[in-house]
């Protein structure tokens, strides 16, 4: 009795140490797409700007992702379904140029990372900007 208590005991410890490292390191999708920002960025650093994105337009994450086929994460980063990912790349192109062409006064600082001009200064929050 004593010895299936210990087992159960065990058991359960071990599936709580389980669950808990899977919350604090959640599955990361390894492949990546990644043609305007830097192919050597972090993922720190990626998710930073993404989040960034995210709050200047007031969407989610699927706004310009599309949903994983093989559902290991519920969003395929790397895929280019979503057709207002290119849209995204486009508008990310335009930002890095006006502020690499007009602000870019600090050469250590690469141009992408540069954020006097960003999403949010025409965005405002909105997904697609006001014209008035």
């Amino acid at each position: 009795m004593y010895n299936r208590k210990k087992i159960i005991i065990i058991f359960l410890f071990t599936s709580l140490i389980t669950l808990a490292v899977g919350a604090i390191n959640p599955v990361r999708q390894k492949e990546r797409n990644l043609k305007v920002l830097p192919k050597d960025i972090s993922d720190e650093k990626l998710d930073s700007i993404m989040n960034t994105y995210t709050k200047a337009l007031g969407v989610k994450c699927e706004f310009c992702h599309a949903r994983n086929k093989n559902f290991i994460v519920d969003l395929d980063f790397a895929s280019d379904a979503e057709p207002m990912k290119e849209n995204a790349r486009a508008m990310m192109q335009m930002v890095i140029n006006i502020n690499k062409t007009y602000f870019y006064f600090d050469s250590t600082a690469r141009p992408e990372y540069l954020n006097v001009i960003t999403c949010k200064t025409c965005h405002r929050g909105e997904p697609i900007p006001q014209t008035h």
